[in-house]
């Protein structure tokens, strides 16, 4: 196939981009230029600022079977590449995400799900509408412009090699150090993710399928607990690692939130419950699939090793050390107390 990425450079661009590569596709790459430039000497690259009024003018006249959209949150940029594109792409892929959803507290949310209200298109609401807001607005912009060629992906967490949030990696990067380690909730509290790996090769068989629709992307296949995915972990290493769970409404009255100081886990009634429980039956349908657990912490820990020695000290998501000891000690010594 011929395909356009934009974007392509950041972070589920380039195992895209080398996954179409690797399966024969011709690629090409539309961006500024700005982020790792000759990161693929053998795809073709376009130049163009997307905030510019006439940013897509390098698209213009060509051709491609399938447009992957990787880093738009900005709906004018969905407008722009589709007065261009329109009629002269088979497939347009937009990645979106489970923040599309209307109501986060609500467990088990599918594909019909009500969505969140579209951000506006301009005016002086639409730069400052949240980011669900504006993802359903291009969302509803790539349906209409390109109908049954609308592929809609809805990921979660998405985590593995390359990711900056840290909102996964916290995990490993904790119980590899070992020792006592809090846990949040109970055991089957909600848990997901995706490998970054695994989505976008499913997306690049999407796109060889011409598979449309909208599609929720997130694992693992089967319903899985916070407990699993922390010992699943803890298996990937023989060290003195051990798990203290502390109740959830301890955690509360310790301003312990989920999603934050606590990655990746949630419970009912969370604000963060969608993000945990999303229904993925039709992305299965469709052909997604998953790798070990243990495959995505070894290969996110290699990652994570090779990064600079401050990014590895300063994690951007999870518990320091020292409040980590702090929240332990308080609810130890409220058992004693209460013993």
């Amino acid at each position: 196939m011929k395909i356009l990425v934009l974007g392509g450079t950041g972070y589920i661009g380039p195992h895209l981009v080398s996954h179409a590569i690797a399966r024969g596709h011709s690629v090409t790459l539309f961006n500024r230029g700005r982020t790792r430039p000759g990161l693929f000497p053998e795809a073709e690259q376009l130049l163009g600022d997307r905030n510019a009024p006439d940013g897509h003018a390098a698209l213009a006249g060509r051709s491609w079977d399938v447009v992957f959209d990787l880093p738009t949150t900005n709906p004018q940029w969905v407008v722009n590449a589709a007065a261009v594109l329109k009629g002269n792409v088979a497939q347009y892929v937009y990645v979106s995400s489970t923040a599309a959803y209307k109501d986060f507290t609500r467990s088990f949310p599918d594909e019909t799900h009500p969505t969140q209200d579209p951000a506006p298109l301009d005016g002086p609401d639409a730069a400052s509408a949240p980011y669900g807001n504006k993802k359903v607005r291009c969302e509803q912009l790539v349906q209409a412009a390109f109908g049954s060629g609308a592929t809609i992906v809805r990921p979660g967490l998405i985590v593995g090699p390359g990711d900056l949030t840290d909102r996964f990696t916290y995990w490993p990067v904790r119980i590899e150090k070992g020792g006592e380690i809090l846990a949040p909730g109970q055991l089957d509290d909600p848990a997901q993710w995706i490998d970054v790996r695994d989505l976008t090769e499913w997306m690049v068989r999407l796109a060889e399928q011409r598979t449309g629709g909208v599609f929720n992307a997130v694992g693992p296949r089967t319903v899985c607990g916070i407990g699993e995915l922390l010992y699943g972990i803890k298996a990937c290493y023989a060290n003195d690692a051990q798990f203290t769970w502390v109740p959830q409404a301890f955690l509360a009255a310790q301003k312990v939130r989920s999603w934050a100081e606590m990655p990746v886990w949630s419970y009912t009634g969370a604000s963060t419950v969608a993000f945990c429980t999303s229904v993925i039956e039709k992305a299965l349908a469709a052909g997604l699939t998953f790798r070990p657990l243990a495959t995505t912490v070894r290969d996110a820990m290699t990652w994570y090793h090779a990064r600079p020695a401050a990014e590895q000290e300063r994690l951007r998501a999870g518990m320091s050390a020292e409040r980590e000891r702090e929240v332990l000690a308080a609810w130890h010594a409220q058992r004693r107390g209460g013993s």
